[in-house]
């Protein structure tokens, strides 16, 4: 549904350059949420507004819903909705009035009923007659997340959806983002939270102008020699701790006095393995618990990684 190959983006502002994107690569399926994380200035926006055709890229090509940048954009914006960090509402308009009138620019058929459905499905169905000026700011990002589907795009950008928002405002949008993951719809999603990343997303891009890395947020946990498990033992004992320290799979050991914590490659895998090993040494194992590492540890280590990297370039 969403495709870049090498997809670029450079600024010139007064005589000097900027590369906000660089040789962007992904492949996003039909149905999939994806995760866009990056911290401020990463490129994450500019990506987005590029994908929606709001910008053109300075080099590489890409294709949306089937449809390649540049060439076809009026078709690829009518098969898109777009939640932007600050969206647009008319503040003297009532929510149904604000909805009519960008039912209208997309052609909608059956406007009433649209703005009804989705006005009903955020809770603000009661609300419809009042002035947006006297909304929150919660309701204000639900009815900007209604106007991006009156259409009904099957591919949905959105920018920092919960961003600022109460918590009771904050479970109402991802609980909607995941009824419409039900639906069949590709969404797109930056967000600064990784919390709310590793609930709703399938996959997870992290973003530094570069794409530094891809995966599953499971996969992403793995990225950094996998997980921690604490295995506590009777005695631990010299030849326990070489019988241990002699699995490739094992990365770091760490000795508490009866608990041995244990960095280990893919536990699913090898966890049997390492069982194996611990009884054949003699060892009385009374349990093994496993810790996984947070999403927000992998983040920050793989951007220290890439500010490394880059320094060393």
């Amino acid at each position: 549904m969403i495709h870049a190959e090498g997809l670029s983006k450079q600024f010139i502002t007064k005589g000097q350059s900027r590369l906000a994107v660089d040789s962007l690569t992904l492949h996003i399926e039909q149905g999939e949420v994806f995760g866009f994380l990056g911290p401020n200035g990463a490129g994450k926006t500019t990506t987005v507004r590029m994908l929606c055709t709001l910008i053109a890229p300075s080099a590489g090509q890409g294709w949306v819903a089937g449809y390649p940048l540049g060439s076809q954009n009026e078709r690829i914006r009518s098969s898109i909705g777009i939640l932007t960090e600050t969206p647009g509402l008319y503040a003297k308009l009532s929510a149904v009035e604000n909805l009519t009138f960008f039912a209208r620019l997309y052609g909608v058929q059956e406007v009433s009923k649209q703005i009804e459905k989705y006005l009903s499905l955020l809770g603000l169905w009661e609300k419809r007659q009042q002035p947006v000026g006297s909304f929150s700011k919660g309701m204000r990002q639900k009815l900007a997340i209604a106007r991006a589907l009156l259409h009904e795009p099957p591919i949905l950008f959105l920018d920092e959806p919960t961003g600022g928002l109460d918590p009771e405002s904050v479970k109402v949008v991802r609980q909607f983002i995941q009824q419409l993951r039900g639906e069949g719809r590709t969404i797109f999603i930056c967000t600064h939270n990784l919390d709310e990343a590793d609930r709703l997303c399938d996959r997870i891009g992290i973003l530094q102008q570069r794409l530094i890395r891809i995966d599953t947020p499971a996969g992403l946990r793995q990225s950094l020699y996998g997980n921690s498990v604490t295995v506590r033992l009777a005695s631990v004992t010299d030849k326990i701790l070489a019988q241990v320290r002699s699995l490739p799979f094992i990365h770091a050991v760490q000795q508490a006095e009866q608990s041995l914590t244990l960095q280990v490659e893919d536990p699913p895998q090898n966890n049997p393995e390492l069982i194996r090993a611990l009884v054949t040494a003699g060892a009385d194992i009374q349990f093994v618990e496993e810790h996984q590492q947070s999403l927000e540890t992998v983040y920050f280590n793989l951007l220290a990684q890439a500010r490394e990297g880059s320094r060393e370039d």
